[in-house]
């Protein structure tokens, strides 16, 4: 009768050292219509397949990093308890405290989301054992991003506020991630949560600059149109204030970013927002009020004279304060990034030099009297001033508490 050959494969751990073995033997057996485990006896060992997975050269001082800037790192995986001590002490992480899938079965959701907080790593865990973990630490206010690149990994990846993976990932994996890294190494992670820092500094210096300025010119708008016999600015005026504003606003992308917005997790808080709104807008107001008086009872400004006075501080005082409010703390120790600043002094004196220039009776400007200047110099240096107190007392008080943050590998 003819024969085959029977080879069985069993998959053993030499976990201390991290490397993973495969055993390969066979033997000689009758041909029949199935094969069971029962075959398996009386084989002659062929030999080992070891496969090593290193970790990658950088991912200590990534991890390192990481650590330093807030993100608490975990480790979750279906290896035994010694194959994730081994890799923990290879990338540095010293006396993790390890978890077992075991353990965790045991668990009710409250005391799993503890002790999720408290352990750096979760051996012999099932895909749901990981799902489950991620969604006690969002439970207690974590935002978590999970890293895989199996299928097994597709509902952690969903679930996770950012799921993680790679280019080699399994094709769900991939579809369920919402961002797939092209570069290997964990170096790559740890540069984009500080971009994404970065920029979300930078997007809320716009976002608090314009609530404050534009509540601030609608209240100023409304008051002085209840006593002017004119209108307070032309349409025309307001555009072009408008257009000068945000072209300053353009380079606010290029901002250096205070070291303590980078180096710990943020949440957005909306009362900061808010706040902000209402008591930078209405201060922003009383120097348009001051310099309404000023225009009226000093200069006898006509239509023309108090259009332009108050398009000039408008627009000074309203660019100029970005230099106050793009920093939490001391505006002269805190740099701007050089296109900032050019972008906003340049826009504060193409407005001063406007009513000066051939297209001012087009826009329905006047020339400006020397003294005028003087006022707008000492109103507009106070302003910032009282800004910066108030923003001081702001920040201090309803600055946004440092977000937990867990990163799944």
């Amino acid at each position: 009768m003819p024969r085959h050959w029977r080879f069985a494969i069993r998959r053993i751990r030499i976990s201390a050292s991290k490397v993973r073995v495969l055993a390969v033997a066979y033997r000689q057996v009758l041909q029949h219509d199935g094969f069971s485990i029962e075959d398996e006896h009386s084989l002659t060992l062929a030999g080992f397949l070891v496969f090593a997975d290193p970790p990658t050269p950088d991912a200590g001082t990534s991890l390192a990093a990481l650590h330093r800037d807030g993100v608490q790192v975990k480790i979750l995986t279906g290896d035994n308890e010694l194959v994730a001590r081994h890799i923990c002490a290879e990338v540095g992480l010293e006396d993790p405290v390890i978890v077992l899938g075991d353990e965790l079965e045991k668990m009710s959701d409250t005391a799993l989301g503890h002790m999720a907080e408290q352990a750096t790593v979760f051996a012999r865990v099932s895909p749901m054992q990981k799902l489950r973990i991620i969604l006690a630490l969002k439970r207690r206010g974590h935002v978590v991003g999970y890293m895989g690149d199996g299928i097994n990994d597709a509902p952690s990846l969903h679930s996770a506020d950012v799921g993680i993976s790679v280019a080699y990932a399994t094709d769900v994996a991939r579809d369920a991630a919402e961002i797939i890294l092209l570069k290997p190494g964990l170096g790559i992670l740890h540069r984009g949560i500080i971009e994404g820092r970065r920029a979300s500094a930078n997007v809320l210096k716009h976002l608090l600059m314009g609530m404050s300025s534009n509540f601030g010119n609608m209240f100023s708008m409304a008051g002085a149109s209840a006593f002017l016999p004119f209108l307070p600015m032309l349409s025309t005026q307001i555009l072009l204030n408008n257009f000068l504003y945000d072209t300053a606003q353009i380079t606010i992308p290029s901002d250096n970013v205070d070291d303590v917005y980078i180096r710990s997790p943020q949440r957005w808080d909306m009362r900061l927002i808010r706040n902000f709104m209402i008591f930078i807008g209405p201060i922003s107001s009383i120097y348009d009020f001051l310099t309404f008086y000023v225009l009226l009872h000093f200069f006898h400004a006509g239509e023309a004279l108090f259009h332009t006075g108050w398009f000039v501080e408008s627009l000074a005082t309203q660019t100029l304060v970005l230099f106050v409010i793009r920093t939490m703390g001391n505006p002269l120790r805190s740099r701007p990034s050089t296109p900032l600043a050019i972008t906003t002094v340049l826009i504060v004196l193409i407005g001063g030099l406007l009513p000066f220039s051939p297209l001012a009776k087009f826009l329905g400007f006047t020339p400006l009297p020397g003294p005028y200047f003087l006022f707008l110099a000492v109103s507009t240096v106070t302003y910032l001033l009282l800004v910066e107190v108030v923003k001081r007392r702001l920040f201090g008080s309803l600055a946004a508490q440092p977000a937990r943050s867990a990163s799944m590998l």
